[in-house]
């Protein structure tokens, strides 16, 4: 392996305030792939976007990960002569971090011509960024089908450990939080089938629960797939909440929305409130059938966690840590409460990825995956 260029499609896509990273919990999952293939001597060039807009950039994420990598360095583009030159300079061992992948329109695009430019910087590719996997992007899909490709140490994890939640030990239960009912519809079929409670928390719950005839005010809901809820609900299995915590809708963005909130039953929401949190009975629920459980699977906070609403993804994160379940959990919002509550030690397996996790569970692969499979030289 010594001197082998060898790409990286890493998971370094982590939260940025003001020019710091807030939550490393990605960057140190992906240390070992990277670490391992310096050790042996490969010349290692990661590459991997960061935020949405496409403008962002990684340099926030190689400061943050010099510390740990004392042989990194950075490469202010991804591809073209500054790109090639910055991988020539390369010792042995070292590590080369590329600009942001969406700063170039062929990454989402899956652009052919992107692929092969990438590609010609190295002789072996090494799909280590799972969270991406379900992204039929160039780095995932079209770099595999042009280089000998291998998973990294990460995805491997990754897919033994949300393998077996497929063939959990019963009693076996299961929370899905968040939102978009059209992006949870296949896994909460998948889920279903296999385990012997799903619990519906978040924006989703609000679908499930104008179904049954409840109001919800002005809730965020898909409006759609009436149908399809409808089916769902008719299953025994399912677990939906019993109250919520809900606040008129013009106190919504207010900072003390939080504290302003008052705990309703399902069957007691006002028409100007809006759904931001399960409410403790809930909370109490959950957390019993937590500790009757040997498996449980979460993905998802249960209130809009980002502005405030975080008691009873916290409480459940609590109740999880403390119940001798095996634990797999993933979704950035979870991940987040957990590593806030110093729980992290307390859980089977954190994944990396939010909708990758889904889609993985959904389908039993990812066309990252697939493309590992298939591809390569």
């Amino acid at each position: 392996m010594t001197d082998i260029p060898v790409l990286v499609r890493s998971a370094l896509n982590v939260p940025i305030e003001n020019g710091i990273v807030t939550n490393d919990y990605r960057l140190r999952k992906a240390l070992p792939t990277i670490r391992f293939l310096s050790e042996h001597g490969a010349k290692v060039i990661l590459i991997s976007h960061i935020g949405e807009k496409g403008a962002e950039t990684l340099r926030p994420v190689e400061q943050a990960m010099k510390t740990l990598l004392p042989r990194l360095n950075f490469c202010p583009t991804t591809i073209g002569d500054e790109a090639r030159e910055a991988v020539r300079r390369m010792a042995p061992g070292d590590v080369l971090m590329l600009e942001n992948l969406r700063r170039e329109k062929g990454e989402v695009a899956n652009d052919p011509t992107f692929a092969k430019e990438l590609a010609s910087l190295a002789d072996v590719f090494v799909e280590d960024s799972f969270d991406t996997c379900h992204r039929m992007h160039a780095s995932i899909v079209g770099v595999p089908s042009l280089l000998p490709a291998y998973a990294g140490l990460l995805l491997e994890e990754e897919v033994a450990a949300l393998g077996g939640a497929l063939m959990p030990t019963h009693p076996a239960l299961a929370i899905i939080g968040g939102a978009k009912f059209a992006t949870k519809e296949g896994v909460l079929e998948t889920l279903l089938a296999i385990y012997d409670r799903v619990a519906i928390g978040g924006a989703l719950a609000n679908d499930f629960l104008a179904g049954q005839g409840h109001q919800i005010g002005k809730s965020l809901a898909s409006g759609a797939a009436t149908a399809k809820i409808a089916a769902l609900l008719k299953n025994p299995k399912l677990v939906l909440p019993l109250d919520v915590r809900v606040v008129p809708s013009d106190a919504v963005d207010e900072v003390d929305a939080p504290q302003r909130a008052r705990v309703a039953r399902v069957d007691d929401i006002a028409a100007d409130e809006v759904i931001l949190d399960v409410g403790p009975a809930t909370s109490a629920l959950l957390a019993n059938l937590a500790s009757e459980a040997a498996s449980i699977l979460w993905n998802g906070p249960l209130g809009k966690y980002e502005i405030g609403f975080r008691d009873a993804t916290d409480a459940l994160a609590r109740a999880i840590a403390r119940a001798s379940a095996h634990s797999v959990v993933g979704g950035g919002d979870t991940v987040a409460s957990i590593e806030s509550l110093g729980l992290m030690p307390r859980f089977s397996f954190v994944s990396t990825g939010g909708g990758a996790m889904l889609e993985f569970l959904a389908h039993g692969t990812l066309p990252g995956i697939t493309a590992l499979e298939s591809g390569g030289l």
